[in-house]
């Protein structure tokens, strides 16, 4: 401020302020800090628990099964493909926190900075690459690694042709595996064995609620469903004892319902095969119905006899005797239906098939009509 004196006529001396020109100053930093954290702290107090993640089980990392190892290797590549993204975003920020700190009073701060081309184009281009990149990548392989799509290959540079497939037809059970060999005439219950190197042909239903059948080590999940089958085409390429289990919550025996694949040599396979041949027991429909009830912690079941249409009448849920089977209803109701007379077929049908076994429960009522055209052009 400038102070100037100035005498009047009435001989009173006045003292006056006037401003001074003001001086543009650079803009101000926020002024704050961070209170002290005690997160090292923290970290040092959790780390201990890391040395838990040893015993982690990295069998879909390092599977025993051409198909499991071409899904890890997607797995991989798409994991890359979005690293390439995360990574410099974390740096930057990161950088841009260390480099911005408060502390640091040779940094630029522009706080009006709103915009650059450059900077836009890096930002939207890298992950449109990026994302057609992956795209690409996740639809050639869900061609590829489709379940229902016959091998081509037993593993990299070997192929599947002249090679005959072992059929196995797979059903899920409450809270068990049943798995039945077609050509070799055997089943086995929570235990499964096919040769090293020998494409495996799985065929899947379900006796009730929907479940899904997963080895691991030997390729991915797939789901097993009442009424209908699904299919998987897989293969093992190394010896060893693998785990198997249901990877759909199915109810209260869910976390029991596991098994184990055995992958064994052709010849170690063929001894196998005949030490169940050796068991007498016959899985046959009777037998089936005691199986399909619930029960938890089964041990491995074999047997050396199978009848033959068995899997058929699963599927189509017609194994108690007397029952018409899921695929004789439909063709009659492709056909116009029976009326009244399908009710029964109807109920025999029904979700519960428990309580028509004197589990509880009873049948259901029904409304029925039929409608049938006239033969000729006047009705009677």
């Amino acid at each position: 401020m400038i102070a100037v004196k100035r005498a009047i006529d009435l001989g009173q001396t006045v003292q006056c302020c006037v401003a001074a020109p003001e001086r543009k100053s650079a803009p101000m930093r926020p002024n704050f800090r961070l209170k002290p954290s005690s997160t090292p702290l923290k970290m040092l107090v959790l780390a201990p628990l890391l040395l838990a993640l040893g015993g982690c089980d990295w069998v879909v990392m390092n599977p025993s099964g051409d198909i499991a190892a071409q899904q890890r290797d997607l797995i991989i590549v798409a994991t890359v493909l979005m690293l390439l993204i995360i990574v410099p975003v974390i740096a930057l920020t990161l950088f841009f926190a260390w480099k911005y700190r408060r502390s640091n009073e040779a940094a630029k701060y522009d706080p009006d900075w709103h915009h650059s081309t450059r900077l836009e184009i890096v930002i939207w281009a890298a992950p449109l690459v990026i994302i057609t990149i992956l795209g690409a990548v996740t639809w050639t392989s869900t061609h590829l690694l489709d379940p229902y799509r016959p091998l081509d290959r037993i593993a990299p540079g070997r192929s599947a042709e002249n090679i005959k497939p072992l059929k196995v037809q797979v059903v899920a059970l409450d809270w068990k595996w049943l798995f039945i060999y077609p050509e070799l005439g055997i089943a086995t219950v929570n235990e499964m064995a096919a040769p090293v190197d020998r494409p495996l042909n799985f065929e899947l239903t379900s006796s009730s609620v929907m479940n899904s059948f997963y080895v691991p080590a030997l390729a991915g999940q797939i789901y097993a469903m009442p009424g209908m089958t699904t299919k998987l085409h897989a293969v093992i390429n190394k010896a060893g004892v693998y785990d198997g289990f249901s990877a759909n919550y199915s109810g209260e025996g869910f976390s029991h319902m596991r098994f184990k694949f055995r992958g064994m040599s052709e010849d170690a396979f063929a001894r196998w095969t005949e030490e169940v041949r050796k068991g007498g027991d016959r899985l046959d429909g009777s037998r089936y119905l005691v199986l399909e009830k619930p029960s938890e912690k089964v041990p491995a079941q074999r047997f050396a006899v199978v009848d033959k249409d068995l899997f058929h009448k699963a599927v189509n849920r017609c194994v108690e005797p007397g029952k018409m089977c899921q695929h004789d209803m439909m063709a009659i109701d492709a056909k116009g239906g029976l009326g009244m007379a399908g009710v029964y077929n109807v109920t025999t049908l029904e979700y519960d098939k428990r309580a028509r076994r004197g589990e509880g429960g009873g049948f259901r009522s029904f409304v029925a009509a039929l409608c049938a055209p006239f033969a000729g052009s006047t009705a009677r």
